[in-house]
Formats: C-alpha cells, structure tokens, sequence
C-alpha cells in the first residue's frame, strides 16, 4: 500500500489529506487563526464552582466558559497548584523542578470545592475543542506530547505503551527512559518508540523539556489572565504530528513557510526520511493536481455512492450519527436476497470505516445494514467491520449486529465532525434562481479584471474559475487568455480550479489574499 499526505496551507486555514493506494481516507482541517485547539496550554482564572456537578467553568477566552471536572484536576494538582504559585509570585527569578518537593497525591473521590475557589488562577490544557453549544473541554494534567514520548510534569513514574508486546523492550525501553529523565517528571513511552535508539529519544526528550520551561515563562511573564502559556507546533505540524508514519512515500506542501517547519519537523523525528517533504511550486490547485478535490466533493455529502449503484445515506443529530445502508439499484444475484444483502453490507462496512477517518465522526454511530438471516453473515459482518477499523487511530468500540439490524459504533470525539458542504451555490445569482445570460460570463470576467487591476491598482492577480471555463479563455491561437494579457498586462493568470462552480471565480493578490469581488459590493 502506499500513502503520501498533500498538505494546503492557505491564510486562513491548513487542510491535510493522506492518501492511500491515491484514495482519499483522512482529512483534516484546521483555521490558522483557531485559538483553541487541542493541547494548547492556557494561564486561566476560575469563573464558576459546581458542587452539584463536581465541577467548575473556567474563564480561557472563548465565548463559552470552559468545563472542568474535578475527576480531570489529576492525582498530582496540589504539586501543579504550588508552584503555579511561586511562579507567579515570583517574576524576577524561575522555581527549579527538581527542587520542587512534590505534594500528597489528590483523592481520586473528593469535592472540588474543597479544592479550587472562584478567582483561582489555575494552568489547564484543553482535551476537547468547542462543540456545538458547549465550550473548551480541559484538564489540569498537564502533557507535553512528543512523536515518541509524552511529557507529564509532577509525575515520577515511566509507562510503556501497552501496544509493545515484546517484554525485553518494554524492559529496555523503561531502563532507557528512567536514564534519561529529569526528577519530577513522568514519561508516557508510545508505541512508535519501539526499537528506536537512545540519542532520538534522549532528543526528543530535550525537544518537550523545552517547550515545558517556555510554558513556564510565559507563565511567569503574564500580566492579563487568561494567557496562552504553550502553544501546539504549528497547525500543519500539529496535524502532521499523529498522521505521520516514516512508510510514507511523500509529503507535498504548498507553502514554502509551511514546507520548512514540516521539513524541519521530519529531520527531528525521521532524519532518514527527510527527503520526502517536497515543495509543491505547481500554478495548479495542489488538492486538484493529486485528485483530492474531486474525491471531497464525492466523499462529503448526505448520500455517498460505494460498489454497483449501492449506497449510504449519512446523517447527523445532536445526540448521534445515523447511517443508512440502501443496495440503489442493484439487480438480485442468482444467489438471491441474502446473498445480495451479505454483498452490500460488506461492502458497506468498507466504506464506511474509511467515512468515519474521513470525517472524524465521533460520539455514537448507529449503522442500519440490510436485514441478513444467516447469523453466520452477521458475525462475518461484525468481524470484517472490526478487522477494517484496526487502522483507525482514535479510540473505538463495535458491538455485533442486534436483533433489529442495527450496528452500534462509539468513536473518540475531541473536535467537531468534518463537515463539508459539497452542493454548490450559484455565485451569479446569490441563490435568487435567475442569473444573467452565460454567454456573457467571460464580458463580465473582463469588467472584474479591470476593475482590480485599473481602480483597485493590483497589477499581479490569479484568477480561478471552473475547468470549463478555463478550456474557454484558453482555446485558439490568439485566446480570449491572451487579449486579455495584452490588454491589462502579463501580472495575470488564470488557473483551473475544480473547487470552484461553473460560473463560480475567486481573484488572488500576489500575496495570496482573496480580493472580494461579489456582485453586492461592485454594484454599491
């Protein structure tokens, strides 16, 4: 199998697909803006105490107050708690760890109350970003996750990723760790570090000592509460972080910034591997260049088509996700109905194992298959549907078909399902249903033109339109293309964007910021 990740990072936001056998199977992404993104670190004050949910708000600087359970303050927050304080009370000179005399161990049943008191300044990390209604979700067990190790300050224990099943390297890896960490903290050892020498894990070791020391002072140097004390890498390396597997054949990237940090990011934990960031300089769209736009417009939407006309219809509601399993217009096997139907769920179970890594559906998923007879067929269901989601990486449980057909499916959820909207809305008419004639599109293209580039002054724009439309100003000797450049100038070009509707546009600026160009605001 081979897989590569296509990463586009634009202004406003990092997209990352991996792609496997070039089939679509993960896609991530994140605003460059976002603030709260999980793992991010913040000096924060407490708003609100719950006794009668054990719990408190806390106030991080989003427009819903944080939630914090007392079960999520973790076994070491007294230690946590102290020398928050003599950071904070001392700005001239920085508490040492290893001096730290670390705290009783917190009950694991006890009152929040009796621990924290509204006003409270408190560092806490977010676990869970905003959902729907509800705010940031956080924990006051601080970690610092690596790509072979996790940092976990006042903890003094070494813990070896259960998933390493050879004694001797547990062993060796539990040795090695203890060697090389500083008194006061804890290690969590993942499953990637199996085999790996002492110098690439004593590296990285350094790598998130660091970035807790930064914490730290930018604790220490807060004056206004709350603060972002720790920031996660950069988005498109944050991404990369739990994505990245050295079998990767190539990692693409759009971005000669973006490119750098994830060329960097690789050289730290893969230095071998270093020669597969390759920066992509194409005028093409990346995601339409490596045939990931096609596959979201596709692979998004209530209704997904799969093998011979067969389908899912896909919806989400606030408590769950209900899946639908319909054969569409199948003709019955000679085998018969239960054949046909054992066919189809199979199938089914395929797709939609690759939707959930797809869209990050998480919370409940209920699964309607078409109704089997033969128990045999439902257990090999249920089998085939387990071996297919061994390659999901967040955390997962499958219970077998129930009497009524139904498979139900918990998933990790720590952000919001992927939503993307596939249906296209006519730019012309702004959804009013009635447009101006499309033979005069390219008239209307060339009035844009030179109102950005004659009143606006921009004399380096890129102009993207439907493929169609492109082949159009494209086509003969002396092009429609071409005029135009001889008339407002060779600072233009225009690029074929599948992303784009067929009487859709978007005008770019030399730095890559969108000009708005909507018929509202030219007509004002």
């Amino acid at each position: 199998m081979t897989s590569e990740l296509i990463i586009d990072a634009q202004p406003k936001e990092v997209t990352i697909a991996l792609m496997e056998d070039q089939r679509l199977v993960e896609f991530q992404r994140e605003d460059q803006d976002s603030k709260f993104s999980v793992g991010n670190i913040y000096a924060a004050r407490v708003k609100k105490i719950m006794p009668a949910l054990n719990a408190c708000f806390v106030e991080v600087g989003h427009e819903r107050e944080a939630f914090l359970h007392y079960q999520d303050l973790g076994a070491q927050f007294l230690s946590l708690e102290k020398y928050t304080k003599q950071v904070i009370s001392d700005r001239k000179r920085l508490a040492q760890m290893d001096k730290m005399k670390r705290q009783a161990d917190l009950p694991k049943s006890g009152e929040i109350q009796s621990i924290l008191e509204v006003g409270q300044e408190i560092l806490v990390q977010i676990t869970k970003e905003p959902i729907s209604t509800k705010g940031p979700r956080l924990t006051a067990e601080i970690s610092f996750p690596g790509r072979y190790l996790v940092l976990i300050p006042f903890e003094d224990k070494v813990s070896v990723s259960s998933k390493i099943k050879s004694s001797e390297e547990r062993a060796r890896l539990k040795q090695l760790i203890q060697s090389i960490k500083p008194k006061n903290f804890g290690v969590i050892v993942r499953t990637v570090a199996e085999g790996k020498r002492v110098a690439e894990l004593d590296k990285e070791m350094e790598i998130l000592l660091q970035n807790w020391k930064d914490c730290i002072v930018n604790l220490q140097q807060a004056t206004d509460l709350p603060t972002l004390a720790h920031e996660e890498t950069g988005r498109a390396v944050s991404l990369l972080r739990d994505l990245f597997n050295p079998s990767y054949e190539s990692i693409h990237v759009n971005n000669p910034q973006v490119f750098r940090e994830v060329k960097k990011y690789v050289s730290l934990i893969a230095p071998e591997r270093e020669s597969i960031v390759k920066l992509y300089k194409g005028s093409t769209p990346i995601f339409d260049n490596f045939n990931v736009t096609k596959q979201i417009k596709s692979g998004f939407g209530k209704t997904v088509s799969y093998k011979k006309g067969a389908y899912l219809i896909i919806e989400h509601t606030e408590a769950l996700h209900v899946v639908d399993v319909n054969s569409g217009n199948r003709n019955r096997g000679v085998e018969g109905q239960e054949a046909n139907a054992f066919e189809v769920n199979m199938g089914a179970a395929e797709e939609l194992a690759r939707q959930l890594r797809l869209r990050d559906m998480g919370g409940i998923i209920v699964v309607d298959f078409i109704d089997m007879d033969s128990a045999e067929h439902r257990q090999k269901l249920y089998e085939r549907m387990t071996e297919l989601m061994r390659n999901d990486r967040a955390k997962h449980n499958i219970l077998p078909l129930s009497k009524f057909g139904l498979m139900q499916i918990t998933r990790q959820r720590v952000r919001p399902a992927m939503d993307v909207h596939v249906e296209e809305v006519c730019p012309t008419c702004m959804g009013k249903g009635t447009i101006k004639s499309s033979f005069l599109f390219t008239d209307t293209l060339e009035g844009k033109i030179d109102y950005v580039m004659n009143n606006l002054g921009q004399k380096k724009i890129r102009l993207y339109v439907h493929p169609y439309v492109a082949a159009y100003i494209f086509q003969g000797i002396v092009s429609l293309y071409r005029k135009w450049q001889l008339k407002y100038g060779f600072g233009l070009k225009v690029i074929p964007s599948q992303e784009l509707g067929f009487l859709q546009y978007r005008f770019l600026d030399k730095d890559d910021n969108e000009i708005n160009m909507t018929e509202e605001i030219e007509t004002k």
